[in-house]
């Protein structure tokens, strides 16, 4: 394989041929005047031929080194003017971010924010995925995620931003017809709906005060990838379901299904702001961020556990 142009040597180059003096270029550089000697040596060894014909007095490209350095100057312009965006880009927000997030939720609750979040940074764009599959945040090329789970340990960087109470549920006419189940065991002997991205792999583990743990694996007639899909066979009394509180509270609070084994709590996941490893970020991602954090906060702030 080819070895990479010695493209710092070559910006070291430029700069003393730009201000005619190795010890100028230094100084601008904040180099050693060794260091940017070596440079130039490196250069001319790299290219069998001298750049400069070098006196005490005097210094003067050679024929080789004027042909240099024309393409060494544009080269070290070209950089400076891609550091000096990048730069740019780091400090104010500006650019696009690729942002996953469950589809209720984006809908529900992340969609209703962004018209004030793209209002007050104009220069930023957001590409939002919406999908109940977890994404590969690094394979797929995504900025940030929300994931409501239990995380596993990953290097990728994760920050909790509250948690997500999920509550079992029943419509009162599944109830009259099947009966209450009072302990997670009796699950078993009734219609239950699966949900594709559980991260136990359709099973219901549940926890009481006392510390009991118990698990069941449900069985019904339907199964979906996407947790508001099963509202309306819920509420029409075909079966319990497990739901997240945003996607069941409403239904909860009118009545159209009830929470059923109160004394039972599945184990509870939370809601993740998630980013691939390494930083700093740029401020199109910082800002987001912060954003979010500040406004998912303020969402949970006097909700009252729908028990």
């Amino acid at each position: 394989m080819a070895k990479l142009p010695d493209f710092e040597a070559m910006a070291i180059f430029a700069k003393v041929v730009e201000l005619r003096s190795f010890a100028a270029a230094a100084q601008d550089l904040v180099l050693s005047k060794a260091t940017v000697s070596k440079a130039v040596g490196r250069l001319e060894e790299r290219l069998g031929t001298r750049l400069f014909n070098r006196t005490s007095r005097r210094l003067a490209l050679t024929e080789a080194g004027q042909r240099l350095s024309e393409r060494a100057t544009r080269l070290l312009t070209e950089g400076e003017e891609a550091e000096t965006e990048a730069l740019a880009q780091s400090v104010v927000p500006r650019g696009l971010v690729r942002f996953a997030v469950p589809m209720t939720f984006g809908i529900k609750k992340i969609a209703p924010l962004l018209p004030a979040f793209l209002e007050q940074y104009p220069e930023v764009s957001i590409d939002l995925h919406l999908s109940d599959a977890t994404v590969d945040l690094v394979g797929d090329g995504f900025d940030l995620a929300l994931r409501i789970a239990r995380l596993p340990d990953s290097s990728l960087i994760a920050r909790r931003l509250c948690a997500m109470p999920r509550y079992t549920v029943a419509a009162p006419s599944y109830l009259k017809r099947a009966g209450r189940p009072t302990h997670p065991m009796h699950l078993a002997g009734h219609k239950c709906f699966g949900y594709a991205y559980l991260s136990t792999a359709g099973v219901w583990t549940y926890t009481n005060a006392a510390g009991e743990q118990a698990s069941v694996r449900p069985a019904g007639q339907l199964r979906v990838n996407n947790g508001e899909a099963v509202l309306p066979a819920v509420i029409a009394g075909l079966g319990i379901a497990d739901l997240p509180e945003f996607i069941i509270g409403d239904a909860i609070a009118s009545g159209a299904v009830e929470v059923i084994l109160k004394g039972w709590k599945q184990v509870e996941g939370a809601l993740h702001l998630v980013m691939p490893p390494g930083g700093p970020r740029p401020a199109r991602i910082e800002v987001l961020t912060e954003f979010l954090v500040k406004e998912l906060a303020k969402g949970k702030k006097g909700r009252s556990a729908q028990e």
